[in-house]
């Protein structure tokens, strides 16, 4: 790979670069159209795609809605995505803090008593003791010993293990890699709470128009049995085509109950999203009128999405994570070194641990080289290889992916843009020939299966108009995502 090349100097393994944008890189074999079409309703205006624009981090403020902005900021404040994502980052800064301690000397300090009884006669005489053979101790010119006395030593140790091949380094390398992993894991959660606050809103307004549109419809259908069942009495009309109406009524009042439930659905996961239970209302609601599609959208240079999306970070502080745990392995097939050294005392009274001749001292230098581990630490040192490799082929993966979502929502947002508009005229088209339709129906000059054709054909228009509204709310959602959703710019890190 480009970005691996083995190091020299203090620290062994591969030496870490960081990857560089791929050259030429681009969201289209040809230069996309810079505007969308546009359609006379809300929710279809004309959306102009800016180059090189920086984004926002607060992008869903740009529908102009301040229950969207309040529900975003409740979700930040409340979803525990959000603190779990602060208490893995937080953890993953301790571990290389306490990593770091490892390039400093320990120091121990210790105090040891002792009371102890000669082994021999129980007697309260001074003799060594009378031993189980018989045999006693004392000899006749030796001093009187005590058969019982106390005995104390205090010592201070310091230890410290040179990081001659940089093996610690690299490990601290590789956790400050991970830490890195988890920031860029704490700004997706952000991004991704964000826009998924923002999809149920947006859901939420769009179920809202089906069910009205639904409405309308079952209305529409309710007229017009009204009306066939007054020709039916009159005679102009006969009882098969009251019971098809019948049936075109029914068939629409079956739609409403399930698009109730995923309203009610969405209302539940917005709940959750700012942290709430089923029980806990959220008080805003949405509906599209409330909500405004962005007139220009950022777009950013090819260059910086690899800067950008949090994904990508990710897999590349895990790239640069492998890359130093194959130092890690190296240097573990290298000598170790350690010094040691010891300062205290020993007395049979603590006054006297420093006095005298009761002190004592030691160091000691020594190193260990690993002669034969059953093939551990060579099979280590592949399987870190192997990994780095693995990372390295990750990593490719995960740019192209998020070159591929960047190119995949521009081209969403362009032909949905289309969409919308040719939904528009099918609806106003079959609205048109729908109640033409009734009326002439009302007189006589068609019959009812003429009309039943007009109906479903405007019913399902309507229908397709109002999810066609809601899909272009969402490609601007999922442009502002696939950019990065511009974490840079959190107030939090600008304060850094």
């Amino acid at each position: 790979m480009g970005w691996i090349a083995i190091a020299c100097g203090c620290a062994v393994g591969p030496r870490y670069y960081k990857p560089e944008a791929p050259a030429n890189a681009g969201f289209a074999p040809t230069p996309l159209a810079e505007i969308t079409s546009s359609a006379p309703i809300h929710g279809g205006d004309v959306q102009r795609y800016i180059s090189g624009r920086d984004l926002p981090f607060e992008w869903w403020q740009l529908f102009q809605s301040p229950a969207l902005n309040a529900l975003v900021a409740q979700a930040f404040k409340a979803n525990p995505t959000v603190t779990a994502a602060q208490a893995a980052l937080a953890q993953a800064q301790e571990l290389v803090r306490a990593q770091r301690g490892f390039f400093y000397p320990t120091v121990g300090a210790g105090f040891q008593a002792e009371r102890v009884k000669v082994a021999g006669n129980n007697t309260q005489s001074s003799s060594l003791g009378i031993q189980a053979n018989g045999n006693n101790l004392a000899q006749p010119l030796q001093p009187a010993v005590p058969l019982y006395y106390r005995f104390y030593t205090a010592q201070l140790s310091v230890g410290f293990v040179p990081d001659v091949f940089g093996a610690n380094r690299r490990q601290v390398e590789s956790l400050a890699a991970q830490t890195d992993a988890q920031r860029f894991a704490l700004e997706a959660t952000y991004i991704t709470l964000a826009s998924n606050v923002v999809a149920a809103a947006v859901q939420e307004a769009s179920l809202r128009a089906q069910i009205e549109a639904t409405r309308q419809i079952i209305a529409a259908d309710e007229k017009s049995l009204a009306i066939l069942r007054d020709q039916f009495r009159l005679g102009f009309a006969m009882r098969i085509d009251v019971a098809a109406q019948e049936a075109a009524l029914a068939q629409a009042e079956t739609l409403l109950p399930p698009l109730q439930t995923q309203l009610e659905q969405t209302r539940d996961l917005i709940r959750a999203l700012v942290g709430n239970l089923p029980n806990q209302e959220a008080s805003q609601t949405f509906e599209f009128d409330a909500l405004q599609l962005p007139p220009e959208l950022p777009l950013s240079l090819p260059a910086k999405i690899i800067e950008q999306r949090p994904d990508v970070r990710v897999a590349e502080a895990q790239l640069h994570a492998a890359n130093a745990q194959v130092g890690v392995a190296v240097a573990a097939m290298l000598p170790q070194f350690s010094i040691t050294g010891t300062l205290g005392g020993n007395a049979d009274q603590i006054p006297w641990l420093f006095r005298g001749g009761g002190s004592f001292w030691t160091i000691i230098g020594g190193v260990t080289q690993p002669v034969f581990e059953g093939g551990t630490l060579l099979h280590t040192k592949r399987a870190a290889d192997a990994a780095l490799k693995q990372a390295a082929t990750q990593y490719q993966s995960t740019v192209i992916a998020a070159y591929q979502n960047v190119a995949d929502t521009l081209h969403a947002s362009l032909s949905d843009a289309d969409a919308l508009a040719g939904a528009v005229e099918a609806e106003t088209a079959s609205k048109v020939t729908y109640d033409l339709t009734r009326r002439q129906m009302e007189v006589g000059y068609v019959n009812y299966l003429a009309l039943l054709s007009a109906e479903a054909t405007y019913n399902q228009a309507l229908l397709t108009r109002v999810q066609a509204q809601a899909t272009r709310y969402g490609d601007s959602i999922a442009l502002f995502q696939a950019l990065g959703g511009g974490w840079w710019n959190r107030k939090e890190l600008a304060a850094r």
